[in-house]
C-alpha cells in the first residue's frame, strides 16, 4: 500500500472507516472508474463481520471465522492511511487526523460506522466478561456469552435492548432465541426475560406480531419501556429505569445470566462537526445519501441520518446509491440513484431456523422470496450460517454486484402457525 502521499495530497475520494460501507464501497468505486484515486482512513488492523458475533454467542459459529486483516480487504491501488479521523473542515475539503495529519479530497465519504457507548451503563464495563454478564457486540465476549449458556444450570436470564438506535435490532432477540432453545434441548429450566427501551420486540409491526409468538413459544416475558442504568456484576443485579406518570423510576432485578446491548450513537467526531444534525447523526438526504449541506459529501451506513434500520443489508443497498451518485457529482451531472431504505434483519428463532424480516422506508415489508417471512425457515438458516458470510467476503467486499431481488408483497393478516 501506498502511505508516503498521506500528509499533502489530494485524493479524489477519501473514505472515512474501512468497516462493511467503506471497503464495499471503494472496491465498487474501483470497478467503475479503475482510474480513481482513492483512500481510506482506519485506525484498525482488523476487519470483523460482525453478525457473525451472534451465533458465536450461540454455540454455532467459529469467533475466529470472522476476522480479516483490513489491507488485504482493499481493492487494488486504494490507499490505506492507518489514523482515526477526528475532524472536518468542509471549507476546506480536509478532514483532520487524530496524529495532526490533514488529508484533502474532492469527494468525501463518511462511513465510520455507529460508536458503543458501554459506559453509559453505571457498572458495566467493570463487569463485562464476569459474574456472568455479557454482550454478542463485542468480539472477546461473544465466546464468553456461548460459556455462560453452556454452564447454566437455570435461574434467571435477562436480555436487554437500549433506547438509542442500535446495529442490528434484532440481534438482542436473537441472543435470547438462541440462549432459550439451547436451555430447551437440555431440559434446563430457565426464566427469560427481555427487557427493551422500545414500546415492541421489533419496529416493523407486520414482523413484531409474529416475534410475539416466538417469545411466548419460549415462555419468555416481555418488558418494554424499561432502560437498562446500571449492573451490580458481584451481586448480579441489573437496574432499570422508566417513567410513570412523568416520574421516573428504578426497578432493581436480579439476575443469573446478562446479556446487556449497549446504548450507541454516531461517533463523536460527527456528533461534535458542523455535518451532525441535532441528534449527532451525519445529516443526509435520506434517498441519495448525499449530505444535506455539502454536495461533495456522501454517508453510508449506521452513522447516517437517514432513518432506515441499521444492518449489513442496508449497507449493501445503499453502496450501489453512493458510487452512482459519486461518480455523478464528479462528473457535475444530476444524482440519480435513490435508496428507498430497505433493510433485512435474519432473526435466528432457534438453532436451525431463521426469520427473515426485509423491509423499506415507513416498514413496508419488501421479501426477497414470494414466502410468508414472518415463517421461521430451515432455508434461511443457511442463508444466515453459510451463505451470508460468503457473500459478504467474497461478492460484497470484493464491489461485485449482485442483483437486488426484495419487492413489495402482499401477506394475509393472519399469522402464519409461528415454530421457532
Amino acid at each position: 500500500m501506498n502511505t508516503d502521499r498521506e500528509q499533502t495530497a489530494r485524493y479524489t475520494v477519501v473514505i472515512i472507516g474501512a468497516g462493511t460501507g467503506g471497503i464495499a464501497v471503494a472496491a465498487s468505486l474501483r470497478r467503475a472508474n479503475p482510474g480513481l484515486e482513492i483512500a481510506l482512513i482506519e485506525p484498525s488492523d482488523s476487519h470483523y463481520y460482525q453478525p457473525g458475533w451472534t451465533l458465536v454467542g450461540g454455540g454455532q459459529y467459529n469467533i475466529n471465522a470472522t476476522r480479516r486483516d483490513t489491507a488485504s480487504l482493499l481493492p487494488p491501488s486504494t490507499v490505506l492511511i492507518n489514523g482515526q479521523a477526528t475532524s472536518f473542515m468542509p471549507e476546506n475539503k480536509l478532514v483532520g487526523l487524530q496524529d495532526g495529519r490533514r488529508i484533502a479530497y474532492e469527494v468525501l465519504i463518511v462511513a465510520a460506522g455507529i460508536q458503543l457507548n458501554w459506559n453509559a451503563i453505571e457498572g458495566l464495563s467493570e463487569t463485562l466478561g464476569h459474574n456472568g454478564v455479557t454482550s454478542n457486540y463485542r468480539r472477546d465476549l461473544a465466546p464468553y456469552t456461548w460459556r455462560c449458556v453452556n454452564e447454566f444450570k437455570g435461574g434467571t436470564a435477562i436480555f436487554t435492548q437500549p433506547g438509542t438506535p442500535i446495529k442490528c435490532a434484532g440481534a438482542p432477540q436473537k441472543a435470547l432465541y438462541l440462549s432459550a432453545d439451547y436451555f430447551r434441548r437440555q431440559g434446563i429450566k430457565a426464566e427469560l426475560y427481555f427487557y427493551s427501551a422500545a414500546g415492541a420486540v421489533f419496529g416493523v409491526p407486520f414482523y413484531a406480531k409474529a416475534l410475539d409468538e416466538v417469545m411466548a413459544a419460549y415462555g419468555a416475558n416481555t418488558v418494554f419501556n424499561r432502560e437498562l442504568v446500571a449492573v451490580d456484576g458481584p451481586n448480579k443485579t441489573a437496574t432499570f429505569e422508566h417513567k410513570v406518570d412523568g416520574e421516573t423510576q428504578r426497578e432493581h432485578v436480579r439476575f443469573d445470566l446478562l446479556h446487556v446491548v449497549p446504548p450507541q450513537g454516531a461517533p463523536d467526531f460527527i456528533r461534535s462537526s458542523t455535518l451532525a444534525n441535532e441528534a449527532g447523526w451525519l445529516e443526509v438526504d435520506a434517498a441519495t445519501l448525499q449530505h444535506v449541506r455539502h454536495a461533495n459529501i456522501f454517508g453510508i451506513g449506521d452513522c447516517t441520518s437517514a432513518p432506515n434500520s441499521k444492518t449489513a443489508a442496508a449497507v449493501k443497498a445503499q453502496v450501489p446509491v453512493v458510487v452512482k451518485n459519486v461518480l455523478s457529482h464528479l462528473k457535475a451531472a444530476p444524482l440519480q440513484a435513490r435508496y428507498d431504505g430497505y433493510a433485512a434483519c435474519p432473526l435466528t428463532t432457534s438453532a436451525g431456523k431463521v426469520l427473515l424480516a426485509e423491509f423499506s422506508y415507513g416498514g413496508v415489508v419488501t421479501p426477497s422470496l414470494p414466502l410468508d417471512p414472518r415463517q421461521p425457515r430451515r432455508l434461511y438458516w443457511s442463508l444466515k450460517k453459510t451463505w451470508l458470510p460468503y457473500f459478504y467476503w467474497h461478492l460484497l467486499l470484493k464491489g461485485r454486484a449482485v442483483p437486488a431481488i426484495q419487492k413489495k408483497r402482499d401477506f394475509p393478516d393472519q399469522l402464519p402457525s409461528i415454530e421457532p
